[in-house]
């Protein structure tokens, strides 16, 4: 067993001043590890393949706050429907409207976060501003038919880079768009609240620059293993 009880107590304290939370991304992880980190008190885990989490649900605590971190295809959503909490990259109407879809089917209410494209790589998802404020604009304009979703906040990845100060501009550009955002749409929101930045490399600049949310795998579980 590969994961870092070490490594996660000091994630927690740093994020603690921060008020933010802990996403321990736990994909190709085997359920034992998820376990031994729900031991430890951890609750909120994440997960980039549909059917994988539909596995781990189906075995792992009841309590368990499942967040879809990865690019989801609208006809997956009916599988993710029934139980995740929070989809973290929401990056068309066409997702945002199949998950209010399926979870008007199971009378929930699924948070979402809207993906914005904030990377210097092309090979990443998200929204550009426009693409942002054209969704958000058709989400005001048609309260009934998002009865069934919360957007509760924005989510990004910054540059695959050792340059820190372009990471931290990225992130601090995407803080900035959220505020006008919230400003804008969500006033008298309270549940938009969420600003999903920050993985293993860059967590700490993300809290600085306002993260409330941190997407942490490799540093608790040790590197992915993909010939599962």
């Amino acid at each position: 067993m590969a994961i870092n009880i070490t490594a996660y107590k000091e994630v927690l304290s740093a994020l603690t001043p921060y008020h933010a939370k802990l996403v321990a991304v736990s994909k190709t992880k085997p359920v034992e590890d998820i376990e031994a980190f729900y031991a430890a008190g951890q609750r909120i885990f994440g997960e980039n393949y549909v059917q994988e989490l539909v596995e781990k649900q189906a075995v792992l605590p009841a309590d368990i706050e499942w967040h879809y971190i990865g690019h989801l295809q609208s006809n997956k959503v009916k599988y993710l429907a029934p139980f995740v909490h929070t989809i973290h990259a929401i990056d068309s109407l066409k997702l945002l409207q199949e998950i209010n879809k399926q979870a008007a089917r199971h009378q929930r209410v699924i948070n979402c976060l809207l993906q914005v494209h904030i990377a210097a790589e092309e090979t990443k998802f998200g929204l550009d501003e426009q693409e942002l404020q054209q969704l958000l604009a058709f989400w005001e304009s048609h309260p009934a038919d998002f009865e069934h979703v919360h957007i509760a906040g924005m989510m990004g990845m910054a540059t695959n880079t050792s340059n820190e100060s372009q990471v931290r501009q990225e992130f601090h550009q995407l803080h900035q768009l959220f505020g006008s955002v919230k400003t804008t749409f969500f006033n008298n929101k309270d549940y938009f609240r969420e600003l999903s930045i920050g993985m293993s490399a860059d967590y700490p600049i993300a809290l600085e620059e306002g993260s409330t949310m941190v997407r942490i795998g490799s540093l608790l579980f040790g590197e992915r293993n993909y010939n599962k």
